[in-house]
């Protein structure tokens, strides 16, 4: 009897850890589908053999000779792209869709992050793929990614567009300083609840059901065995944001850039760290995006009422009609 009962508490505890996790996403996002087929590009990476994820897509229509690249956010990955590749390859584009190292399904690298060495992993991939001249596109971190690969590579740039981008602002004049390891602690704790409140106070001015999918796929990794990896490279890419600011070397910029602002948008990096007053003064995207346009030399600003963070998503068909109309 005493046996039996055992086995039914192992059998009933194994039924209840499988239903906990069932949500648990890995680290590298195996079991998140992408809209497309994704490849992978071998790197060599301070004397570490890691892997960049990346999806390829021609167009379904007459090709119109142009490639665009998109680069992704902090908190994302190639997935949240799909209408964006959809709007284009039906428009002749091919594009490429990288996930960063770090980031979506790409190696979960211990490296000194920097976005130089991000904007020459993307030179690499985009040579390997013989391709020339590329329209660069990124949103929020991959906007920094963007704007120092067209300072790196001009003439490898068609077209920068840069879609509610970070570093608009140094965080470093007011947001205190964190080391490494105090910022993986503090991304060990992250959980579903955390990730959906910073997403509705930073990236949303309302929030919709639609959203969900975002906070899912954000959140699930926590519940994977390699989850303190994935917070050790979180904090690692904090640092990269924080230390490394482009917005000095805006003027710079020699080639054609469209400035996409949601003016809702209040995303600060290091939001948790600063007080409410400090909060009010910064991530002011309805003034930033004025600010930036009048440093770089050839930027046209297009600015969006009521929307946040990520306009491909939250005002998709409003964004996109004026995205093709511009590059």
């Amino acid at each position: 009897m005493k046996k039996m009962m055992f086995a039914l508490f192992v059998l009933i505890n194994s039924v209840f850890v499988v239903s906990a996790q069932s949500d648990t996403l890995s680290v590298t996002l195996e079991n998140v589908p992408y809209p497309y087929p994704v490849k992978f590009l071998p790197l060599k990476i301070e004397d570490q053999d890691l892997r960049m994820a990346y999806m390829d897509i021609k167009p379904v229509v007459k090709a119109n000779g142009r490639t665009v690249i998109l680069f992704h956010g902090k908190n994302f990955g190639g997935y949240y792209w799909t209408s964006v590749i959809k709007a284009l390859i039906g428009k002749g584009f091919r594009i490429v869709v990288p996930d960063q190292i770090g980031f979506g399904k790409s190696s979960k690298a211990f490296i000194h992050y920097s976005f130089h060495q991000l904007a020459t992993n993307n030179k690499n991939l985009l040579d390997t793929l013989g391709i020339e001249k590329v329209t660069v596109m990124g949103h929020s971190m991959g906007g920094m990614l963007a704007t120092r690969f067209a300072l790196m590579y001009p003439d490898k740039v068609e077209k920068l567009v840069l879609e509610n981008p970070i570093g608009l602002e140094d965080y470093r004049t007011f947001v205190p300083y964190m080391t490494a390891e105090e910022e993986y602690q503090k991304e060990l704790k992250t959980t579903a609840e955390s990730v959906k409140k910073y997403y509705q106070n930073s990236y949303f001015p309302e929030w919709k059901p639609a959203y969900d999918y975002l906070v899912e796929i954000g959140a699930g990794v926590t519940g994977s065995a390699d989850f303190p990896r994935y917070a050790k490279v979180a904090a690692l890419t904090y640092m990269m944001i924080y230390e490394q600011p482009v917005c000095y070397e805006f003027s710079q910029l020699k080639v054609p850039v469209i400035l996409f602002i949601g003016k809702e948008d209040r995303t600060i990096v290091g939001k948790g760290f600063i007080s409410d007053s400090e909060k009010a003064k910064h991530g002011q995207y309805q003034v930033l995006g004025k600010e930036t346009a009048k440093k770089i030399p050839n930027c046209k600003l297009i600015e969006f009422d009521n929307v946040g963070h990520i306009p491909h998503i939250q005002i998709e068909a409003t964004f996109l009609k004026s995205f093709l109309e511009t590059i």
